[in-house]
């Protein structure tokens, strides 16, 4: 089964720049399968990671930045991966996210 893990902080007014670095200097802990890094308007970042492993595995997440870096909390949200006919509707659907686990 491949698991999505994603992280998406909002950085402080003015600091997206910052946040973006704080990112790409965390290399992903462990072994992922693949790792992007995106930016959107709002000083917004996401981290989304790919695993090869069960939906409830531990798998290493990125921490919350430390200090007045984000101007909310972090979102995190699990997926699984869903094939044609395995009652998942599209092939590009995803089930089970949670926010703030």
């Amino acid at each position: 089964m491949t698991v999505a893990l994603m992280w998406e902080a909002r950085a402080a007014e003015g600091r997206g720049a910052e946040l973006l670095a704080w990112v790409r200097a965390r290399p992903a802990a462990g072994s992922p399968l693949r790792r992007e890094i995106l930016r959107a308007p709002g000083d917004r970042v996401l981290v989304i990671t790919w695993w090869d492993a069960p939906y409830d595995a531990e798998l290493p997440e990125l921490p919350d930045p430390e200090g007045e870096l984000v101007a909310r909390a972090v979102h995190r949200w699990r997926f699984e991966s869903v094939t044609e006919g395995s009652g998942g509707g599209s092939a590009d659907a995803s089930i089970g996210g949670q926010a703030d686990r």
